[in-house]
């Protein structure tokens, strides 16, 4: 079963775009992201029609954070893209005649329904600006330990 990354790929595309001082071309966000141009604009224009994102035309153009990486969210970027389901799992049947699918229908529905909902809470906390942290403490590990293996 395919997974869906758009969530993943938009939050780099993000972080990557915070890492520039000036706007990022989609070619550029498509090359750190071993990706296609295309899909990157396809993926930010949703972001920009939500106000995450900006566009800057013409020479020396590309895409702009359009908040602080503390006001934007992992709920933000979520819903941006359309709010995607969270979970692949799902019913065998809508609308079962079996009273035991019936059941197991409603279990499901009902379990899925509160994981869902806890998880969207929990996207609501994390900011862009926790994972850029997360990132820079990462990126600092990795030079120290090229500086002690040197």
């Amino acid at each position: 079963m395919t997974k869906d990354s758009r969530l993943s790929a938009a939050l780099h595309a993000l972080l990557h775009m915070a890492e520039h001082d000036g706007p990022t071309t989609s070619e550029t966000l498509a090359r750190c992201m071993r990706s296609h141009a295309a899909l990157v604009r396809r993926t930010m224009a949703g972001l920009r029609q939500n106000g995450l994102v900006r566009s800057e035309k013409g020479h020396g153009g590309g895409w702009r954070l359009a908040r602080d990486l503390n006001a934007i969210t992992l709920r933000d970027v979520h819903e941006a893209l359309g709010a995607p389901e969270v979970f692949a799992i799902g019913n065998r049947s809508p609308a079962p005649q079996c009273l035991v699918e019936q059941a197991v229908n409603h279990a499901l529905a009902d379990t899925l329904e509160q994981a869902e909902a806890m998880l969207v809470r929990r996207f609501g906390i994390i900011t862009l600006a926790s994972l850029s942290a997360d990132f820079h403490r990462r990126l600092e590990a990795v030079k120290k330990d090229a500086t002690h293996a040197a």
